[in-house]
Formats: structure tokens, sequence, C-alpha cells
């Protein structure tokens, strides 16, 4: 009875393993990619497609839900192994609240913190982008400087335009306490007219960022992940009480 049973479990093996293998074709194009080390101290957190919020957005979007990101800060500030965080962001921007409450939550983090836009980093994309230690944009990386705008059915009373306006200072607010760009410079980018077709606001690509002093340098994953590692020895240094 055990000899029958012996092919059948070797059948269902190379069966698992060749559903395994079409699954990752399906989703990565490939059989393997290769694997961030078991004890590597640093984790990269994406974040990328459209920032989703109270509402949940269609299935087709490629979304960056907030109930996933927030946990998962929680516990890279809770574990002792990892010593520094890398963000990732192209995304087009999303849900403002949302938004906000990923930055203030990397801005408040003990570990050191690298941010990298690649591709885009728009709309509430520049809070999050700017909430970290030091940020990197890739030289043909853009980042879209808009105002609030609201979608849907609004009350047209002077209290809603009251509520966008407090709205839109949080964001300025947030944006100029974490980078160097002065107050009337983010505001006068954000209302430019003529940059963008139909919209006001203004795109800037790459250098431009970081002229602005929006974002600290251009750069891509190898001087991220060396400035990275740089304030990781650094933290070190001052918990040993070798520097101040």
């Amino acid at each position: 009875m055990s000899d029958e049973q012996l092919p059948n479990k070797e059948e269902r093996k190379e069966e698992n393993q060749s559903s395994t293998l079409v699954e990752k074709i399906q989703q990565l194009g490939q059989t393997n990619v290769p694997q961030l080390p078991q004890d590597s101290n640093i984790h990269c957190l994406t974040i990328v497609g459209q920032i989703e919020g109270h509402l949940q957005l269609p299935p087709q979007n490629k979304t960056t839900k907030y109930e996933h990101i927030i946990p998962q800060l929680v516990a890279i500030e809770q574990n002792p192994k990892i010593e520094g965080l890398l963000v990732i962001l192209n995304t087009v921007g999303g849900d403002v609240e949302a938004g906000l409450a990923i930055s203030e939550m990397l801005a408040s983090m003990s570990k050191p913190t690298v941010s990298i836009v690649l591709g885009g980093g728009h709309s509430i994309g520049v809070p999050i982008a700017v909430s970290c230690r030091y940020s990197f944009i890739a030289e043909t990386a853009t980042m879209t400087i808009h105002p609030i705008r609201l979608t849907g059915l609004v009350i047209g009373v002077p209290q809603t335009f009251e509520y966008l306006d407090k709205m839109q200072e949080r964001v300025i607010k947030f944006v100029t306490r974490h980078s160097k760009v002065d107050e009337e410079v983010f505001k006068d980018l954000m209302f430019a007219k003529g940059n963008l077709t139909r919209d006001i606001g203004t795109n800037i690509v790459g250098q431009e960022a970081v002229k602005y002093g929006l974002i600290d340098e251009v750069g891509g994953i190898g001087k991220a992940l060396e400035k990275l590692n740089s304030l990781i020895e650094t933290m070190r240094n001052k918990k040993e009480g070798l520097i101040q």
C-alpha cells in the first residue's frame, strides 16, 4: 500500500513545484528574483500607484493602502534588527489625509530614514518624499505641486472653502517644515499658471527639486543606500557614546 502511495506523493510534489513556477512567471515575469539577505538591517518600503484612503479604489488601479503601510511602520520602529528604512516612491498621489498620515509616521520615526523618488512623486507624494531624514530624486523623476481639489458632490458654502484652505495649509506647513523650500516659493509653485495644461501648479524635474530645496540630492539607489548606511553608522556611534 505504501509502495502505491509513494508515486502519488512524488506526483503531487512535482505538481506543486510546477504550479509555484507558473505563479512566479505570471506575477514577476521570471522564475526567481534576488531576495534581501535574511540578516539585512535595512527595510525597503515601496509607495507606488495611487495612495488609497477611506474609499476603496477600483480593482484595476494600482494602489498603496495606508492601512497596510502604517502597521508596517510600527513594526519597523519596534524591530531591533531593522536599523534603517529606505522608502521608494513612484506615486501619482491620492488621498490627502492618508498621505499626511503616512508622512507624519515617517517623520516621527526614531530610526534613520531615506526616501528616493523614482518616476514620480506627485501631489500628496511630495510630503511623503520630504518626510524622511534625507531625500533623493532620480535625474528624470518628476514631482507635481498643485493645490488640493475635491471630486464629487461639494456643498457650496463658505465653510467648505475654509475647510479646503485649512487642509491646504496643513500640507504647506508640513512640506516647508521638513524640507529646505521657502513657504512663499512653495506657494508660488503650487499656484503657478500656464505650467500645467488646464490646471494650476508646477511640474518640477530632478535637479529643479533640489534647486528649490524640496529634495536634498539627485541620485539613485546606490547613493540612497550609501547615505542610509552612513546615517545608521552615526546612530550606532551616538548610542555607544562615541559622538554627542
